[in-house]
């Protein structure tokens, strides 16, 4: 079993906030990074705004630009990030390539990631059906390659490259909110992505790379990330990096139900913003706390 225990490391309270420019804000967000900001206030710590722009062919200057002019019309204010800078910086991901890199190098050199040049519809077509409750594929262990594969290269190349999780084991962490969360390896998750052939790295490497260089003591984020979690927990222990806390917060829903997403241009805080909405009006369209 790997049991994450709570973080005694942090001298102090830091949180963030980490949107990615691939769209407009909506509402659900706004619920989110206001319970970060909150907390961040409580413990009289310090709130970080992350751009997350990670992605080449989605992400959008415009989107960036938004989201900092939405969350200070707002009201919503950090102490560090890419409009004000820090000591942390920088605070786009695209400028923190080389730090991505050091990350994958070290889990190579150690064992802990593999080449994969399996498809995605060739593994699939391999797995068995999923397990009932099971929430994702799991790539089928039969296909790792053979052991120390991929460790004399120096450069990721155009493949990519899979965490390879311990068999059969429980990954147990307390979340602030949700509470006490098990998910096991081979059952709920596999093998999952930590850098892409495109040379892009996974959200799983990137946002746990940022979060440790950055000092974050607290991710505040959605609930949907839960079994993200659990992933990047792994990563942490094999960089022998202390994790932070988390803390997952609700989802907001439309009236049927959908989790919201930036489809959802009709809650998008932009489109709120031009339609005449105040900022008093549109924090009491987010779900009581």
């Amino acid at each position: 079993m790997f049991k994450h225990s709570l973080s005694q490391g942090f001298p102090s309270y830091r949180g963030r906030i980490a949107p990615s420019p691939t769209g407009y804000l909506h509402l659900g967000h706004l619920s989110t990074f206001s319970i970060a900001a909150e907390r961040a206030r409580a413990a009289n710590g310090v709130l970080v705004f992350r751009d997350e722009d990670i992605d080449p062919l989605r992400s959008k200057n415009a989107y960036a630009t938004a989201a900092i002019e939405d969350l200070r019309w707002l009201g919503l204010s950090w102490q560090e990030g890419p409009d004000i800078g820090g000591p942390f910086g920088p605070y786009k991901q695209s400028d923190r390539m080389h730090l991505y890199r050091h990350v994958w190098e070290h889990l190579k050199n150690h064992g802990y990631i593999y080449p994969c040049k399996v498809s995605r519809k060739d593994w699939l077509s391999a797995a068995s059906a999923p397990n009932e409750g099971q929430s994702e594929e799991i790539f089928p262990v039969a296909l790792r390659p053979k052991e120390h594969a991929g460790k004399t290269m120096t450069d990721p190349g155009n493949l990519n490259w899979r965490f390879h999780v311990p068999d059969e084991t429980t990954v147990s962490f307390l979340d602030q909110r949700c509470g006490e969360q098990r998910f096991v390896t081979g059952k709920d998750f596999g093998d999952f992505l930590v850098w892409r052939k495109d040379g892009v790295p996974s959200y799983e490497l990137a946002v746990v790379a940022d979060d440790h260089a950055m000092n974050i003591s607290e991710v505040v984020r959605g609930e949907d990330l839960l079994l993200s979690t659990a992933r990047q927990l792994l990563i942490y222990a094999a960089m022998g990096w202390e994790s932070p806390l988390f803390f997952h917060a609700p989802l907001m829903r439309n009236e049927s139900g959908i989790r919201l997403a930036k489809r959802h241009d009709s809650l998008s805080i932009r489109n709120l913003r031009e339609n005449g909405k105040s900022p008093e009006t549109i924090f009491s369209m987010l779900p009581p706390r």
